[in-house]
């Protein structure tokens, strides 16, 4: 179990730089770990430095980067300080990072996904936000996602969860009036849906290797915990039934194959589909790109289903943090984060233009929050039992969740049996959380 640093192997695997040669293997060599929190690995420079770099790949984003320009600039005036934007693509975002960051030639703010956060923790260049988190007013779902190994290494900035999409208007025309709430009656209304005729997947479930890391959720809707005490339970009896009702879903064609995200998204958007799996922006990006200039009033979130009445609903936390490196204007870049995360006119603004939604109490009270009935919704009925994966602690989380999802396809399409497709899961990241 990796709890002190990245193992230089595990690094290589992890960003896929293996190629990278004598100069790559410096740079790692520069980034190998040291003690978490220890202020001796620090990029040095004036921590009292009112200048210092915000790193986020949002910036790289046409969409979202105006309105954070829009905050940068408007901190700049009100601190007179100068704060440099330093950006790189997502999918190359955290390799990128990681380099700059073990070569001390990032300061300040960074943007991390939540799912990156234990990792680049694990490196010790970042500052133990414990004594700044409190003031900022966070939900207590959002606090906790900016923690890792007991320590608040990140502020909260959008905290969200991926959870069940409905299309209520095909609900309705199956004749389903509410939401199912068991994995009985879920079952019972896909199969209803699936009376509707007219090529309709009831849930565009993912089946695809690239997205089937959704079926954790459903394995913990079981009674797996994935992970417990240390050690890996993938394998148990529980995931071997959730394994076994994904399988009977698909073979009822109840879920369809080759399906990830973006066709799951099509399918929905087309009307094509009642049900499937997507974070909160979902809303936002499938209406943008359905014909059905209605269907954005028709989506609903919904909590997934249960298997016994009174379960906790599973839902995998997502969202965003800003971490703080130790350093160079790690004072000011601190005051930034907090504002940047927590002042009310500001995360509401950003809310305004990004639908993302705060992660704070009086910012999700705040009425242009709060009118937004989607939001509010999700927030009630997934966001608030959410919950991060045991998995993002490894730096070998990537393979860990591959690994998994290629049992399940081999379960799907007949090539495996779902006891012996988790065993074999189970084993195989058991391995990799070793490495």
């Amino acid at each position: 179990m990796t709890t002190s640093g990245i193992s230089r192997r595990g690094a290589l695997r992890m960003f896929g730089i293996g190629a990278l040669g004598v100069a790559g293997a410096g740079v790692l060599g520069a980034c190998a770990p040291s003690p978490s929190g220890s202020g001796s690995s620090s990029n040095g420079g004036d921590t009292a430095s009112k200048n210092f770099d915000f790193t986020s790949w949002s910036l790289n984003e046409e969409a979202a980067k105006p309105s954070i320009e829009k905050i940068i600039a408007a901190w700049e005036k009100a601190e007179k300080s100068k704060v440099r934007a330093v950006s790189y693509p997502y999918n190359e975002y955290l390799s990128q990072l990681t380099l700059k960051l073990g070569g001390g030639e990032t300061t300040g703010a960074i943007h991390l996904d939540i799912a990156w956060l234990a990792a680049v923790a694990q490196m010790g260049k970042l500052a133990d936000l414990g004594s700044v988190a409190p003031k900022g007013g966070y939900t207590d779902v959002a606090v906790k996602s900016g923690v890792y190994d007991g320590k608040q290494y990140g502020l909260p900035w959008n905290t969200g969860s991926i959870g069940v999409i409905a299309n209520s208007k095909l609900l309705a025309k199956a004749g389903i009036k509410k939401h199912p709430t068991t994995v009985e009656e879920f079952e019972d209304a896909l199969r209803e849906l699936k009376g509707l005729g007219g090529g309709v997947v009831p849930y565009a479930a993912a089946t695809k290797v690239a997205q089937l890391k959704d079926i954790f959720p459903w394995m913990q809707t079981f009674g797996c915990a994935l992970m417990e005490g240390g050690k890996v339970t993938i394998g148990d009896d529980a995931s071997v039934d959730a394994v076994t009702w994904y399988k009977k879903l698909h073979d009822a064609k109840l879920i369809a194959a080759d399906v990830d995200r973006f066709d799951a998204r099509a399918l929905f958007g087309q009307g094509k589909a009642a049900f499937y799996d997507d974070a909160i922006i979902g809303k936002g990006v499938t209406s943008a790109q359905s014909k059905d200039k209605t269907l954005a009033d028709a989506m609903q979130p919904m909590q997934r289903p249960v298997l016994r009445s009174g379960d906790t609903p599973q839902a995998l936390l997502w969202g965003g943090v800003i971490a703080i490196v130790n350093g160079k204007g790690q004072d000011a870049a601190t005051e930034f984060a907090l504002h940047t995360t927590s002042d009310l006119a500001t995360t509401t603004e950003y809310f305004a233009s990004r639908a993302l939604p705060p992660s704070t109490t009086a910012g999700l009270a705040d009425p242009k929050v709060a009118q937004d009935t989607f939001t509010t919704e999700w927030t009630e009925k997934i966001t608030k039992t959410a919950t991060g994966s045991p998995f993002w602690q490894f730096a070998q989380n990537a393979q860990i969740e591959e690994a998994v999802a290629k049992q399940v396809q081999a379960v799907l399409v007949g090539k495996s049996k779902p006891k012996d497709a988790m065993r074999k899961a189970g084993e195989e990241v058991t391995a990799l959380t070793k490495r």
